[in-house]
């Protein structure tokens, strides 16, 4: 795992993070929405720009959705015996990584109730591994399969995979099952977008960290509760589209900033409850 960034906690800051604490607390339904960008700390690197995976290692297929509903046994005989170098990092990086102090934090928020839902568009199940329950994985989870026709998804271990009889099928309805990441050209699954729209739609405050806020249908959220009145709390190392228009925007790592939102958020819990 990358060691964390050195984070320097100024009396500004640090008083900026008090505040967005202050609006988690007052707020009635806050969402959570993640990106790349918290997972960096496991040691995960971005999949753009220097060092990122796909930058090294090459980028998965444009048309990779449409390549398995051509040969759904083709594409997984690949799943099973990979052999793009881009698959394979992806892979390891992806198996090896641990939840850091960002996921942990989001979870204890979910935990203490200031938080009702995280939306992540993340697909390396670090927060499900941190302890965050009521998680919507909008990109799908590498760890788990899904039918293309119930959209049931499954632990690989409950799916029956022969190599000789493939590609397996749902044991519910019977339709094709495939890896739950959402490839390029595949729409998001039905039933993880109707319940972000769903959490989003109640919303009066969105915690946004470590993402760039430009992939749709995600980016639109904060934009959303923004429109309705609501407010957006931002933690991003560097600046984003979203900054200009978030209503606190917290620049440092996430692990750190988080944290620190934790600890005053239970301050403020502290003097509310004397």
């Amino acid at each position: 795992m990358n060691s964390p960034p050195e984070f320097n906690l100024t009396p500004e800051l640090d008083a900026e993070i008090r505040r967005a604490a202050e609006l988690l607390c007052e707020a009635r339904h806050c969402v959570g929405l993640t990106g790349a960008g918290l997972s960096v700390e496991s040691g995960i690197p971005p999949f753009r720009g220097k060092g990122g995976l796909w930058t090294k290692h090459g980028e998965p297929p444009l048309d990779g959705y449409q390549r398995f509903l051509r040969d759904p046994a083709g594409e997984w005989r690949k799943r099973l015996a990979p052999t793009e170098s881009w698959a394979i990092a992806l892979h390891e990086t992806l198996g090896s990584a641990k939840p850091n102090a960002g996921h942990r934090a989001f979870a204890e928020l979910e935990r203490r109730s200031l938080l009702a839902s995280l939306i992540t568009q993340n697909v390396d199940d670090l927060h499900g591994q941190a302890g965050s329950h009521q998680l919507l994985e909008i990109h799908g989870n590498f760890r788990r399969l899904r039918c293309l026709e119930c959209v049931t998804r499954f632990d690989p271990k409950d799916i029956a995979v022969d190599p000789e009889n493939l590609p397996p099928h749902c044991p519910e309805c019977g339709g094709v099952v495939k890896g739950d990441t959402v490839q390029f050209g595949e729409p998001i699954p039905r039933d993880v977008l109707e319940c972000c729209q769903e959490t989003v739609a109640r919303a009066d405050c969105m915690l946004v960290a470590g993402t760039s806020a430009t992939v749709f249908p995600a980016a639109e959220f904060p934009i959303d509760v923004l429109r309705r009145g609501g407010c957006v709390i931002e933690v991003n190392p560097e600046p984003s589209e979203l900054t200009p228009l978030a209503t606190l925007s917290l620049p440092g790592p996430g692990g750190a900033l988080l944290e620190r939102l934790l600890h005053h958020s239970a301050a403020i819990a502290g003097e509310v409850a004397s």
